[in-house]
């Protein structure tokens, strides 16, 4: 299935420590390039995260964005020993100052150094940057697959039209030959005499050779076919389409330099236009 390089996804999963969500956004790129943004907890982490996108991309330039919105409750905890050497210290503050009112828990927790940070495996924040990355490429490559069905859509549309040219020139092909024959016999009328026919007759084979462009039509047909079947293939395309995009022009141009006919001109101008249509698209697809 084609796919295309430019998509958006995104999604979230629930952690210990809060939200951790998962923003993706991918243009076309020659090869597979990615830019991740991340905390700065989870960066040990980068290598698995550029691994498992290479797993389901094969091309396209990838802006990674990992943000964790930390829960304020849950993403602390209690130092156990700052909260010990404090109740230590009210104790004799008590022994001291019987009169001391009650400190509340409020105020305990309050104290510099009481509350910290939740210290979470990394191991389990791997997996959890793992499952949400994950459901963010699978909603990418959805993404990825629809534009990409658009876009070999709008290719094969670009196809019909280059057989309708084809199958145009090939009808009046026989007509443009035999009057190329026909000025020629005429030009040659007035010296035909003078020459030897078997020579004369082998200039106009040369010349009907150099005009000939059936060859170049039928190599055309041959990468039409070619570009449909790999748009049915299901492995990546980008490449292979890119290469036959230059063989269709080159076919398109050599279909003009032979054009001995305004008809033949126009044909090669509407293939080119119908290649470039392509070539557009083509520069998106992985």
């Amino acid at each position: 299935m084609t796919q295309s390089m430019t998509a958006y996804a995104q999604a979230s999963v629930n952690t210990e420590l809060g939200e951790l969500s998962c923003e993706l956004r991918s243009v076309n790129h020659r090869y597979l390039e990615v830019a991740p943004r991340m905390p700065e907890e989870l960066r040990l982490h980068e290598g698995a995260l550029r691994e498992a996108i290479g797993e389901q991309l094969a091309r396209g330039r990838v802006d990674v964005f990992i943000r964790l919105k930390e829960n304020e409750v849950s993403a602390l905890e209690p130092n156990e020993e700052a909260a010990g050497n404090l109740n230590a210290l009210l104790q004799k503050m008590r022994n001291t100052v019987p009169e001391m009112a009650e400190i509340r828990a409020i105020d305990v927790l309050r104290w510099p150094g009481v509350l910290q940070a939740k210290q979470v495996d990394p191991a389990l924040m791997k997996v959890s940057l793992l499952e949400v990355l994950g459901e963010a490429l699978i909603n990418m490559k959805q993404a990825r697959a629809t534009e990409g069905e658009k876009m070999a859509g709008l290719i094969q549309q670009r196809l019909a039209g280059m057989k309708e040219v084809i199958s145009e020139v090939e009808a009046f092909l026989p007509e443009i030959a035999e009057a190329y024959r026909t000025r020629l016999d005429e030009k040659m009328a007035d010296i035909k005499d003078q020459l030897d026919p078997s020579r004369l007759e082998q200039e106009m084979v040369i010349f009907l050779q150099k005009t000939d462009v059936a060859e170049e039509l039928d190599r055309l047909n041959v990468h039409i076919e070619e570009v449909a079947a790999v748009l049915a293939k299901p492995e990546p395309a980008g490449r292979r389409l890119d290469f036959l995009m230059q063989e269709l022009n080159r076919e398109a141009n050599t279909l003009g330099s032979k054009a001995q006919d305004p008809r033949l001109t126009k044909a090669s101008v509407d293939l080119k236009v119908l290649i470039e249509q392509m070539r557009e698209q083509v520069q998106n697809i992985e």
